[in-house]
């Protein structure tokens, strides 16, 4: 379990193609303190660390990356083309797994990705930057204006939402300095894609509305 906010901005060092995708990626944490088995979310993606070296501030940990996660994640074609997200010298936003007794300073993010977006709109807006982000028609029941949604595994709030006659939507985003500054959200550019995860709170609620039907 996670919350959205994000600890670190990690690097793709290296990529071997075995049986799974194993990824090596190099991030500032200490490696003492990351068990192999640990849970860690790469840009919104849930995945468990299976080897670690380095040192403080100079760590490296492993990943297998599934071809299920591979078909559900962002490339630079959208979702099924994982050339795009999982490539050496990819930048990762990185949030370690929730504790008991974290600050919950976001919103409870699962790491599980619900589908891809495109970047319709990036632009200044005072010292912020304003985004729109396209919603795949699966997700657009899911999001709503002041609700919280998961992109590339920050928690942010939906400023706005406009739904399009195909079932898909447009939702808007304020992106602050340190926001920017502090994950990869502030490199986004129209035509990027990004992983998106609803909030879990509504899909269930989604749930419960079309078993009452």
């Amino acid at each position: 379990m996670f919350t959205g906010i994000v600890t670190a901005v990690g690097t793709i060092e290296n990529v071997e193609q075995r049986g799974d995708l194993r990824v090596r990626i190099a991030c500032p944490y200490d490696p003492e303190t990351i068990a192999v088995g640990a849970s860690i979310a790469c840009s919104g993606v849930c995945l468990t660390v299976v080897e670690r070296g380095g040192t403080a501030g100079d760590a490296w940990f492993d990943v297998d990356v599934s071809g299920e996660t591979l078909s559900k994640t962002v490339s630079d074609t959208g979702a099924g083309d994982a050339n795009g997200m999982w490539r050496a010298g990819g930048r990762l936003n990185l949030e370690r797994a929730l504790k008991v007794g974290d600050e919950l300073g976001g919103h409870i993010v699962t790491g599980h990705v619900d589908g891809v977006g495109e970047v319709r709109l990036a632009r200044d807006e005072g010292d912020s930057t304003r985004l729109a982000i396209r919603a795949p028609m699966a997700i657009s029941p899911y999001v709503a204006e002041k609700g919280s949604i998961t992109v590339d595994g920050v928690s942010l709030t939906v400023n706005d939402v406009r739904d399009r006659p195909d079932g898909t939507c447009d939702f808007a985003l304020n992106i602050i300095p340190h926001t920017a500054e502090a994950t990869t959200l502030g490199t986004l550019a129209e035509g990027d894609w990004v992983n998106l995860e609803i909030d879990v709170l509504a899909r269930y609620l989604k749930r419960m509305e079309s078993l009452r039907r």
